[in-house]
C-alpha cells in the first residue's frame, strides 16, 4: 500500500547517514571535472580564418561525473557500500532519476558538433553563431519569476504559437542547422541542445567561459508556450528594459551585461524591421559594442518600412536601436555601459555570470 510503502522509505532515509559514515574515508564518490583552458582571442579583423578565434574547443564544463569507488576488502565496508547503492537505487525508484540517464550523451562530443557548424558561407558574416546565442537567449528570456513559467526549460519554441512570436522570427534558422546535431545526438533535449549551443557561441567567437549543465527537459506540446510580449523590444525605454528582465530577476547591472550581447550580429528587416551591425566585426565577442556607444555620434535613421533606428554619423555604416541608446540616457545603466567600455575583463565576467543565469531560469534540473 501507499503508506506502508512510505513508511519503508521513510525508515530507510533515517538510517541513511549511519550508513553513510560506516563508508571508511579512502572509500570515496569523486566527481572528476576535466576543464580546457581557453584558447587565444583576435578582435577587430573578420576573415574566415579568425572568424571563430577560440576554435579549441572547451570542454567540460558540462560536468559529467565520473565516480570511481576504491575496492574494500573489510566485509562490514563492502557491506556499508551495497547498502549505500541499495539506498540510492531504491530512492531512484521514487524520484524517477537514474544514475546513467545523463550519460546517454556525450557532451563534449557535443560541443565539437556544434563548434563544426558554426561557419556558415554566404549566411550574413559567414557565421551562425549570433543567431545561436540569439535562440538560446530568446529561449530563456520568457521566465517569470511570479508565475514560474517560462524558461529554457521545456523548448517551447518547437511549437506555435510561440515559433510564430514576432521576436522570434528568423530563429527557424538557428533550429534548423541544430537538427543536424539532434540527429547526431538523440538522447539530448532539444533544451539542452539549443542553451548549449549558445555557449559554444560565445565561447568560440572569443567570449567568456559560460558555466553550463545539462538536465532541461523537452515539453510535450504548445500548451507549455509562454505568451507573447515577455522578450525586449527594439523600442523600449528604460522603465520597459527593467520590467522584462525584472520579472526575469536580473538587477540593473545584469540587463547592461546581457544586453552587451549585441557585441555580436546584425538586424535583419525582414525579421525585425530593423537593419545593419551594431559593431565593425559581428562575429567577435568584445566589449565594442558598449566603446562605440560612448563614442560615436549616433543620429535618428527612418527606415524605408517606417521604422526607426540611429546609424553613426561618422560613416553610416553600424546602428544601434533606441533600447540600445537607453544604456547611454539612463543614469544607472550609463554607470555599467562606462564601466564595460574601458575593462572588458569585467564585461566578460558579468556576462558569463548573468548569461549562465538566463539559461537556467526556471529549470527542473533533472
Amino acid at each position: 500500500s501507499t503508506q506502508s510503502t512510505g513508511t519503508v522509505f521513510n525508515r530507510i532515509i533515517e538510517l541513511f547517514p549511519m550508513m553513510l559514515s560506516r563508508i571508511p574515508s579512502r572509500v570515496g564518490v569523486v566527481p572528476r571535472v576535466a576543464f580546457k583552458p581557453s584558447g587565444s582571442r583576435q578582435i577587430a579583423t573578420e576573415t574566415k580564418a579568425n572568424r571563430h578565434s577560440n576554435n579549441g574547443r572547451r570542454n567540460g564544463r558540462d560536468a559529467n561525473m565520473n565516480f570511481n569507488i576504491a575496492e574494500e576488502s573489510n566485509t562490514h565496508s563492502t557491506g556499508a557500500v551495497l547498502s549505500l547503492a541499495a539506498v540510492v537505487g531504491f530512492i531512484g525508484l521514487f524520484t524517477g532519476e537514474t544514475a546513467d540517464a545523463d550519460q546517454k550523451v556525450n557532451y563534449d562530443a557535443v560541443r565539437n558538433a556544434i563548434a563544426d557548424i558554426l561557419d556558415k558561407d554566404g549566411y550574413d558574416d559567414g557565421s551562425l553563431g549570433p543567431v545561436f546565442i540569439r535562440l538560446a537567449w530568446h529561449a530563456s528570456g520568457t521566465y517569470d519569476k511570479a508565475s514560474k513559467t517560462g524558461g529554457s526549460d521545456g523548448s517551447t519554441m518547437r511549437f506555435n504559437p510561440e515559433a510564430a512570436h514576432g521576436a522570434n522570427a528568423g530563429l527557424h534558422v538557428a533550429r534548423s542547422e541544430l537538427e543536424k546535431v539532434k540527429k547526431q545526438f538523440p538522447d539530448i533535449s532539444y533544451a539542452d541542445l539549443w542553451t548549449l549551443a549558445g555557449v559554444v557561441a560565445v565561447e568560440q567567437m572569443g567570449g567568456p567561459t559560460i558555466a553550463w549543465r545539462s538536465g532541461r527537459s523537452d515539453a510535450r506540446d504548445a500548451t507549455a508556450c509562454p505568451p507573447d510580449g515577455r522578450l525586449p523590444s527594439a523600442v523600449g525605454d528604460a522603465s520597459h528594459i527593467r520590467n522584462i528582465f525584472g520579472r526575469m530577476g536580473f538587477s540593473d547591472r545584469e540587463m547592461v551585461a546581457l544586453i552587451g550581447a549585441h557585441c555580436l550580429g546584425r538586424c535583419h528587416s525582414d525579421r525585425s524591421g530593423f537593419d545593419g551591425p551594431w559593431t565593425r566585426a559581428p562575429t567577435t565577442f568584445s566589449n565594442e559594442f558598449f566603446k562605440l556607444l560612448l563614442s560615436e555620434k549616433w543620429v535618428e535613421k527612418k527606415l524605408a518600412n517606417g521604422n526607426v533606428q540611429y546609424s553613426n554619423q561618422n560613416g553610416h555604416d553600424l546602428m544601434m536601436l533606441k533600447a540600445d541608446l537607453e544604456l547611454v540616457h539612463d543614469p544607472k545603466f550609463r554607470q555599467w555601459t562606462n564601466a564595460y567600455a574601458a575593462d572588458e575583463k569585467l564585461f566578460f565576467d558579468d556576462f558569463s555570470q548573468a548569461f549562465s543565469k538566463l539559461l537556467e531560469l526556471g529549470v527542473r534540473f533533472n
